[in-house]
């Protein structure tokens, strides 16, 4: 299931979204060299990435993660260990991640910017990529593994669509061997099946806790989602939400 598009139409431009989008865009591409060269990548996932065992200091100095064939990550003690829970959520693993964090931002990020505003949505962006980074340093705290992507702060925007828009359809594209069917679905069964989906897939993490540990970092998820529904009843605009609500029955009627 993949989410396309949305019957949630905008009043304001959505600026902040374009802006952080291109800068996503911009660090893959300059910065990570858009995954064509596997050193580049490693070394900017090293060092801009976020390494729990890093910022708690329960991660051995010189430690040596290997990431690929003659390509080792250090632990170390730079100062800029402390700005890499907000350096690594402009960063991306492979371009699967950067498209799939990319399309989800597309879909619901608009909307979320449209019922706050530019400057408030810049700032709950960033507050709720730290509270992502915050819950995956909690679950796994002496990892040695760098961590990257947008997806812990974009889950915060759908946590708050989910609180302010449960009822809008978001149109999913399901994928069946051959077969491609596009289904409008409301909002609420799309994000809540999503977090769900992120629970289950983090409680094994919760019961066995390994020295050096990979893959999606489910945890960051669900921390950024929570912080999404706990902080947007502080950063809505009011007036903002009233005036989609009643643009989106003028143009759908019939929708809920």
């Amino acid at each position: 299931m993949i989410p396309i598009s949305d019957d949630n139409p905008t009043l304001r431009t959505p600026v902040v979204t374009y802006l952080l989008l291109g800068a996503i865009l911009f660090t893959w591409v300059v910065i990570q060299g858009a995954g064509f060269d596997a050193y580049k990548l490693a070394a900017s996932v090293c060092d801009l990435g976020m390494v729990p065992g890093e910022l708690t200091g329960r991660a051995p100095l010189g430690f040596i993660l290997k990431m690929g064939d003659g390509i080792g990550c250090g632990i170390d003690n730079e100062a800029i260990n402390r700005l890499t829970p907000i350096t690594s959520m402009f960063l991306h693993g492979g371009w699967m991640h950067l498209i799939g964090n990319c399309l989800f931002f597309w879909v619901f990020g608009n909307n979320v910017e449209d019922s706050m505003g530019r400057f408030r949505f810049l700032v709950f962006y960033l507050l709720c990529g730290l509270a992502a980074a915050g819950a995956h340093v909690l679950v796994d705290p002496a990892s040695p593994v760098p961590t990257v992507g947008a997806s812990g702060a974009i889950s915060g925007i759908m946590g708050a669509y989910l609180v302010l828009y449960p009822r809008v359809r978001v149109n999913m594209l399901f994928v069946i061997f051959i077969f491609i069917h596009i289904i409008p679905v409301p909002a609420w069964a799309v994000l809540v099946w999503w977090f769900v989906v992120q629970v289950i897939s983090g409680l094994p993490q919760l019961m066995t806790v390994e020295q050096v540990t990979g893959g999606v970092a489910v945890w960051a998820h669900v921390g950024g989602f929570v912080a999404g529904v706990v902080l947007i009843k502080l950063f809505q605009n009011p007036r903002y939400t009233a005036q989609r609500t009643t643009w989106r029955h003028r143009l759908h009627p019939d929708h809920p």
